[in-house]
């Protein structure tokens, strides 16, 4: 009953998401501006200070007309409107409104103007009307009404340029928090590639040198055994000594890859012998792990076996950290495979948290494909996060398990 809630609300969420992007998003711009038009209207025709007659709905439908036209033409659209209520004035007293609509079309030719002139178009709008009501009214048109028509014009100037400067800023921010973000990754893709090839050119001096000293010293032991066995033994040392060189070498070179806290373990590395003690802890710290075996357990090549291990390890690690603290485990040994797969529910949207990195995904992709195996991981329906791994353990394995790839991803 629950799990079909659940789906009914993810599916009445999609719809209305759907719904959303489809009418509201689309449509949201046009209904702003038709209801701004109508508020403004009502302004001019519900504060007039004779009523409403012929000239002051005349009046109303020019404002909501300019106010519908100021996002494609804010500048002719204003000084359209500044003769319109300069006539207005002339022909007899203007109503409030009026100048509420002008503050509406300083404050549009901020924001949409190519050019950033928006105080001198709001000094050009309050000029003329001052002018025109000085002409017409003289001493009686300067009031408090004129202060309050100032602070109107040119708030609308001033609060369009800040909407307009934080949208550049916010826009100028996510520009350059995508640049740094591709930078970043070419940077490390980078890193890594030239980190390989010297570490690919050092131990390919360094092995091959010394395998041609293995290889050279090996063939005289061959000859001095056949006819002076006693001089063999000598011969024998310096394969020795050349051997040890090379893992030497190899290993002053890989430790550069390596943790310094690393560095210092001489504890071998972890099989599925160690799977026991893994889910053990986890259940010490009150993490529910339901484990399922199937197949007979047997000794693995040791690359499939670290693989196995860590993939595991990562797997129910990241589902302690973002699932709701139980999962599912199930491992099963097959006759040429180990078959790994992880299922809990995840807590965070989309099954990753915020302050992960991604990186534990990826490392379980490298640990896979360096064991030859396949790894498939990613939420599923139902609220679930699955990881699943399938590692061959020989030839026949990894050529079945190539093929199937070949055949998921045709070229």
């Amino acid at each position: 009953m629950g799990a079909a809630r659940r789906s009914t609300v993810v599916t009445v969420y999609a719809a209305i998401t759907r719904w959303r992007a489809r009418y509201l998003d689309r449509y949201r711009a046009p209904l702003a501006d038709v209801l701004l038009a109508l508020t403004g209207a009502l302004f001019v025709l519900y504060q007039g200070p004779t009523g409403v007659d012929g000239g002051t709905i005349t009046l109303a439908v020019l404002c909501a007309a300019l106010i519908l036209l100021r996002r494609r033409r804010p500048v002719p659209v204003l000084l359209a409107a500044t003769v319109v209520f300069v006539i207005v004035v002339v022909l007899g007293r203007p109503p409030d409104g009026m100048f509420i609509v002008a503050g509406i079309l300083t404050y549009a030719t901020a924001l949409y103007s190519a050019r950033r002139r928006h105080w001198f178009y709001a000094f050009v709008t309050w000029s003329a009307l001052m002018l025109a009501g000085s002409v017409v009214y003289r001493t009686g048109w300067w009031n408090a009404d004129q202060l309050t028509a100032f602070t109107i014009i040119f708030g609308g100037a001033a609060w369009g340029d800040s909407v307009r400067m934080r949208r550049a800023y916010l826009a100028e921010v996510t520009d350059r928090a995508r640049r740094a973000e591709q930078t970043r990754e070419e940077e490390a893709r980078r890193r890594v590639m030239d980190e390989r090839l010297r570490i690919a050119r050092e131990l390919h001096d360094v092995v091959a040198h010394h395998i041609a000293v293995i290889s050279v010293h090996a063939g005289a032991a061959d000859h001095v055994m056949r006819d002076e066995p006693h001089r063999v033994w000598p011969v024998l040392g310096h394969i020795r000594v050349a051997a040890g060189t090379v893992m030497k070498e190899i290993k002053s070179v890989v430790s550069v890859l390596r943790d310094p806290d690393e560095a210092a373990s001489t504890e071998p590395a972890p099989g599925m012998e160690r799977l026991g003690e893994l889910l053990a802890e986890l259940r010490a710290i009150g993490f529910r792990v339901r484990h399922e075996q199937h197949g007979e357990p047997r000794t693995l090549p040791a690359v499939v076996d670290l693989a196995a291990y860590r993939i595991a390890q990562e797997a129910l690690t990241n589902a302690h950290r973002y699932g709701d603290g139980s999962a599912t485990f199930r491992l099963e040994y097959t006759a040429d495979t180990v078959r790994i797969d992880i299922v809990n529910r995840v807590t965070v949207p989309g099954g990753r948290h915020r302050d992960g990195s991604g990186f534990g995904l990826i490392g379980m992709r490298e640990r896979a494909s360096a064991a030859h195996g396949t790894i498939v991981a990613g939420p599923v329906a139902g609220g679930l996060f699955r990881v699943h791994a399938e590692l061959p353990v020989d030839d026949r394995a990894i050529n079945r398990l190539n093929a199937r790839e070949a055949g998921n991803h045709p070229a």
